[in-house]
């Protein structure tokens, strides 16, 4: 297998059969040409790793075939050959753009080495460039999976503004995803290529907060043996999330509004300021203004975060993107747990698009990797579902219990069926599951007790006597 492909552009025959041979040798598929016109139709026809150029060419200098190498084929590595007597000529190539120069006359060691480092270094750019591009695929608008409107007009927004510097303030409740939008923000801006630093407001220890955020300098306070680069800091140049920002101490709030003000930061202990070039996303699942009413939140933090509000749907309010999810999280999680001979019989999708998923798209994750785990054979059947998911009820949702003193059984039983139908809005087959009757008895039932959608509105009397 080829190592690279390389261009000799040398007029002199016996210099340039060596160099070819000395090349192939060392496993390089070669080209070569006479003159610049040659070598900028073999560039044209055959992409190439390298070009090796004489200064002194029959029709034009190297330094034009320089030149027009830089601006047709700027990925492609020019080194320059030159006398002994032209090095400066060979210096200033440099400056225009050649990655190096060898002089003659060539040592077969010398030539050797410099290739090698040349396309080390174009295999190296290679891997960083596959690897960014990993990278913006992992965490690019794409990778968030739904067609929903509500899911699709939140990412026109935030695509919209990502290759700006504007604060974005993302709120939804817990588990719809909020940091894989904000890695998709900072992904598809143009500070990509720095990092994206998650601080986690409500997890770190109040007393460890600051110094987490900030950075301290040595004596700072006992335990500071060393200077410590706080997590802002290290983000210079790129995207600092602050994850649960609603959990941020209110003594602390001060501070962030100074870095979201004046980008500058000052480290516990130190008496001079830090200037920081960081771009912020703010996240949260709680209602900052409900904060800002009840004196927990700072007024002005919160109207300089919510410059760019974006709310995440929760996944109840999106259920035509279920199934995708299901799909989505099935084949990945089997793959990833060595049982790709697993399926997910379709006649299944309906108890995943029947339950309200509490806690949203992280826990429809979750759901998929248990039943992945722990399915029984190569097709996940009925019984491989958790209880409450063929129920269509929360694991964690308490019985709604009822006053019975007093009532005869018919009025307990129907204020059941009433509870039930008001939950899963009139869904009889839902209803029916919740219930674990069929639902040809819940029509039955509902037939004989008289209860209409009218009974299901709030403040509606559905303890009313039956059979009366």
């Amino acid at each position: 297998m080829s190592m690279g492909r390389i261009l000799v552009v040398e007029d002199d025959e016996s210099l340039r059969r060596v160099i070819q041979a000395q090349l192939e040798r060392s496993g390089y598929q070669t080209a070569v040409a006479i003159h610049v016109a040659e070598a900028l139709e073999t560039l044209r026809r055959d992409p190439t790793d390298l070009v090796i150029s004489d200064l002194n060419l029959p029709d034009m200098s190297g330094m034009e075939l320089l030149a027009r190498v830089r601006v047709l084929y700027p990925e492609t590595a020019v080194i320059i050959m030159t006398a002994f007597g032209t090095i400066e000529t060979a210096v200033q190539a440099m400056r225009m753009g050649a990655y190096d120069y060898i002089t003659k006359p060539l040592h077969p060691d010398e030539l050797k080495l410099l290739v090698n480092r040349v396309l080390e270094r174009r295999r190296l750019i290679d891997e960083v460039r596959l690897l960014r591009s990993a990278i913006d695929q992992k965490y690019g608008f794409e990778n968030i999976i739904g067609q929903s409107r509500a899911l699709l007009q939140v990412l026109e927004s935030a695509a919209r503004v990502a290759s700006t510097d504007a604060i974005v303030l993302i709120g939804g409740e817990t588990g719809t995803g909020k940091e894989l939008l904000a890695k998709a923000i900072h992904f598809s801006s143009q500070r990509r290529e720095r990092p994206f630093v998650i601080i986690n407001c409500g997890s770190i220890p109040r007393d460890l907060l600051e110094s987490e955020l900030f950075g301290h300098v040595k004596g700072s306070f006992t335990g500071a043996v060393t200077h410590k680069r706080g997590k802002v800091e290290i983000a210079d140049g790129g995207t600092v999330m602050l994850d649960e920002i609603g959990e941020m101490p209110l003594e602390l709030q001060v501070r962030i509004l100074r870095l979201v003000e004046n980008r500058e930061i000052e480290k516990v202990g130190a008496t001079v300021p830090l200037k920081v070039d960081v771009r912020i996303v703010a996240a949260t699942h709680r209602n900052l203004e409900a904060l800002v009413a009840q004196g927990t939140f700072r007024e002005d933090l919160y109207y300089r975060l919510a410059v760019i509000p974006i709310l995440l749907p929760p996944l109840r309010d999106r259920p035509e993107d279920i199934p995708l999810l299901v799909e989505h999280f099935f084949h990945s999680t089997k793959l990833k747990h060595g049982k790709s001979d697993l399926r997910l019989p379709m006649s299944l999708m309906p108890y995943f698009a029947n339950y309200s998923w509490p806690g949203n798209v992280r826990e429809l994750e979750n759901v998929i990797e248990r039943i992945v785990l722990l399915s029984r054979s190569d097709d996940v059947g009925l019984a491989d579902l958790p209880d409450y998911l063929r129920l269509g009820r929360s694991p964690v949702e308490p019985p709604q219990l009822l006053d019975t003193e007093g009532l005869s059984l018919e009025v307990v039983e129907r204020e059941m069926i009433v509870q039930a139908l008001r939950k899963f809005n009139w869904n009889q087959t839902q209803a029916a599951r919740s219930l674990d009757i069929s639902r040809k008895t819940l029509m039955y039932r509902i037939a004989k007790y008289g209860i209409e959608k009218g009974d299901l509105e709030p403040g509606a009397d559905s303890s009313q006597s039956v059979g009366s």
